[in-house]
Parts: structure tokens; sequence; C-alpha cells
């Protein structure tokens, strides 16, 4: 897989362990930044910005974060020229019809439910890896 980065936007530390082995089980090699709430991750992506060629491959967004939520981070990624094609791939425990209406309405470009059950999280995993960062052509990042 190539090496571009990954930017894992959750707050929980269990969550975090088990989503850097699973990508481990996979042998996905990408690096994995991670940002513990919204307003971080955002002050990282904008920051980011200078350098667009620095931007994650994808983002895997959790919904219930600190400061800022996803649905938040989602919007404000969208509403900026130079991130709003940038693929975000909410990563959520989350099955509330509701919270899945919110992602997509605001741009997620997918919506996993992180299983419960560690293989078949690192079954979604491999096909998260499969599909964002080997099969998906990336959208070309814009300057603003």
């Amino acid at each position: 897989m190539n090496s571009k980065e990954v930017l894992l936007i959750e707050d929980n530390q269990s969550d975090i362990e088990l989503t850097k082995r699973a990508f481990k089980k996979n042998h996905i090699l990408n690096k994995i930044v991670v940002m513990e709430d919204g307003q971080e991750a955002l002050d990282y992506l904008f920051n980011t910005l200078n350098s667009p060629d620095q931007l994650p491959v994808v983002t895997l967004l959790d919904l219930k974060l600190p400061r800022i939520d996803g649905i938040e981070v989602l919007r404000r990624i969208r509403s900026d020229a130079r991130t709003k094609h940038m693929p975000v791939v909410m990563l959520t425990s989350s099955k509330e019809e509701v919270d899945v209406a919110a992602a997509y309405d605001n741009g997620a470009n997918s919506y996993i439910r992180k299983p419960v059950d560690f293989e078949q999280f690192v079954e979604s995993i491999h096909t998260l890896g499969i599909y964002w960062l080997s099969l998906n052509e990336p959208p070309p990042m814009r300057r603003q």
C-alpha cells in the first residue's frame, strides 16, 4: 500500500490501539497519525494545508469527540476548498439512523460501524485498506 498517511480522529484509547493492531495485522504500512479531539484534528489538518501534498490519503473520523464533534469536523473539512474532496470515512460505533444520515448529509464518503469482535474489525480494516489505500484514486489537491 502507498506511504501516504492515514489520519485517525478518535478519542478512545482502546479503539486507537485496536485500529493500529488491525492495520498491522493486515500489513497496511501507511503511517497512522492520531488526533484525539475535533479541535486538535482541525488544527492539524489546516496547518498541514501549507503543504497540500502532506494531507492524509484518507481520514477515519469518529462521531463522538471532545471539544468539536465528528459531524462538525466533517462540516469544516467540507467547507474549505482545499479539503472538501478529501476522503473522510466515518468509523464509529453508532448505528443510530440519525448519525448515519448526518454523516452523509455533511459529505462523508463512507460510514463504517466498528464491529465489536476483533476479527470482524480486522476484516473491516482489510476491506477499507484495499479500497481507500489501493483502489481509490484520490482527488487532486487544490490550493485556495
